[in-house]
């Protein structure tokens, strides 16, 4: 819980999103590892599903390629283990609430504390079944994070009210992927937010930009982008890292330029 704090605590946070073992572990290790030394503040880390619903066709397509190779929730932790030698940022995984069931919750979030996971994202888990995974997460420290979307209204305070690590802002209707604008009014999300909550927020789906991260980060602590960095790692492959690092540095820059 306290690491998930430390993300905000240097300015706004930016936060990246990769589907481990898109194209392969080692590439996704390497593009983590470039985030984080680019302004990172802390990695979402993707575990891929066969029926990514809230998934635009981007991240569709990165989930396909990393079980197309093998990958899996074992080896993904493995991954973890890996990285946090040298990776000292906040890590949440973001998945589906069967990958977790399947595994067996408890054996999964308890890994997730022992790797050095801090929060969990569960895009599909409604509000009112999180009882399902909570007092797991609780029993381990593992942040069950919260999604409020722009169809959550009379919601949003109850959700924020008991909402833990960070609450993630759902920007758009639909599902992941770039947009040319945002039109959803975050600020009056974030004002009943921050009505019932310290936690801070961070806003995701569809910033692709850094004007875009920029503008989002203004309305709120943070931004949060995934099929941007997926389409980087998809043009380049085992070659991505340094790209996905020079991205990294521009969003994060855009975000602290503003005030």
């Amino acid at each position: 819980m306290n690491r998930i704090k430390s993300a905000f605590e240097n300015g706004k946070a930016f936060i990246p999103f990769v589907t481990c073992g898109d194209p392969d572990l080692e590439t996704t290790a390497k593009v983590v590892r470039a985030a984080a030394a680019n302004g990172a503040d802390l990695i979402e880390l993707g575990i891929p599903f066969s029926d990514p619903t809230a998934e635009g066709p981007v991240i569709q397509g990165a989930n396909i390629r990393a079980l197309s190779g093998g990958v899996t929730t074992d080896k993904i932790f493995n991954l973890v283990r890996s990285l946090r030698t040298d990776v000292k940022i906040p890590l949440a995984f973001m998945t589906y609430a069967n990958v977790v069931f399947s595994y067996g919750a408890e054996r999964f979030i308890s890994t997730c504390r022992e790797i050095g996971i801090d929060g969990l994202i569960l895009p599909d888990l409604p509000f009112e079944e999180r009882e399902e995974f909570l007092p797991l997460c609780r029993k381990y420290g593992v942040a069950l994070i919260s999604l409020i979307a722009p169809t959550s209204e009379n919601r949003i305070a109850m959700i924020a009210n008991e909402a833990e690590g960070f609450i993630y802002v759902v920007s758009s209707l639909g599902v992941t992927g770039m947009r040319n604008e945002i039109n959803t009014d975050i600020g009056s999300i974030v004002k009943v937010i921050r009505e019932n909550t310290d936690i801070p927020c961070a806003v995701g789906f569809g910033i692709s930009t850094p004007e875009q991260a920029a503008k989002m980060s203004a309305l709120s602590d943070g931004a949060i982008v995934g099929s941007a960095i997926i389409k980087i790692i998809e043009k380049y492959g085992r070659d991505s890292a340094p790209y996905v690092g020079e991205y990294v540095k521009s969003m994060k820059e855009a975000m602290l330029a503003q005030k």
